[in-house]
């Protein structure tokens, strides 16, 4: 039972943390970068140990180098001289320290080709990481235009079906306004029709009259005969033009 209960909690938990890491995909890859780095760094430590052991073997090697010639020149410098038992020591201590050299060469050799190995494993290992890590940057940054233009395609389709659904309110609205318009347009010819035109027409043959009186005044004082006929001489006569005639 209890169990069972643990297990109930756990897939909980688990089912919590992957929500977050789905709503926080940004954070997750900064903690997996800083991860890669802590291995990178440990990994590094133990590539230096091996390093340190190439070195130390080729320092052997350097000395033994050094000592299989010292040992090789005194050899010889014994047994030209005639001390056969010194130059036997000599000559001893040569071959154990040339068997030495030898496998430490080998050794070194080795040590040398795991060290590149393990050097070039790190590097292609890293390489592939921060590859992959550029690529989810690139789809994290995908993935959120995508969202955006989706929630924006979600809210243009809405407003479309919104706007399509006022279409009956706009259709009652323009029937509305036109039989307004017409109502208007049949109390203004209403109108129109019950004026009294016959009080106009005097009054506008009044002003004619007016008109005419005044013109006549004005021919009058400047000297200018003009025809009363309508259709007349469209040039107006003076008083001096009717006296030459």
């Amino acid at each position: 039972m209890f169990k069972r209960i643990s297990n109930l909690v756990k897939g909980f938990f688990g089912l919590f943390i992957s929500g977050l890491e789905k709503q926080n995909p940004e954070a997750l890859l900064e903690v997996e970068k800083e991860n890669l780095r802590k291995q990178i760094s440990e990994y590094n430590k133990g590539l230096a140990a091996h390093a340190g052991l190439c070195e130390r073997l080729m320092s052997q090697v350097k000395r033994e180098e050094k000592e299989i010639k010292e040992l090789t020149a005194k050899t010889s410098a014994h047994l030209k001289a005639g001390n056969r038992k010194l130059a036997g020591e000599y000559a001893f201590r040569l071959q154990k320290v040339k068997e030495e050299h030898e496998t430490n060469i080998s050794q070194l050799e080795d040590a040398e080709k795991t060290y590149e190995e393990l050097k070039g494993a790190r590097d292609i290992a890293v390489k592939n990481a921060r590859d992959k890590i550029d690529s989810l940057k690139r789809n994290i940054s995908e993935t959120k235009i995508a969202k955006a233009t989706a929630e924006l395609n979600e809210m243009a389709a809405g407003m479309i079906g919104e706007i399509g659904g006022a279409g009956d309110t706009l259709n009652r609205l323009e029937e509305m306004v036109a039989e307004e318009k017409q109502k208007a347009k049949g109390r203004a010819r209403v109108a129109k029709d019950s004026l009294d035109t016959t009080e106009l027409r005097e009054m506008e043959a009044e002003r004619s009259a007016m008109e005419e009186m005044a013109l006549a005044d004005f021919a009058a004082e400047s000297g200018i005969v003009i025809d009363s006929e309508e259709g007349g001489s469209e040039e107006p006569k003076t008083l001096e033009d009717e006296k030459t005639m």
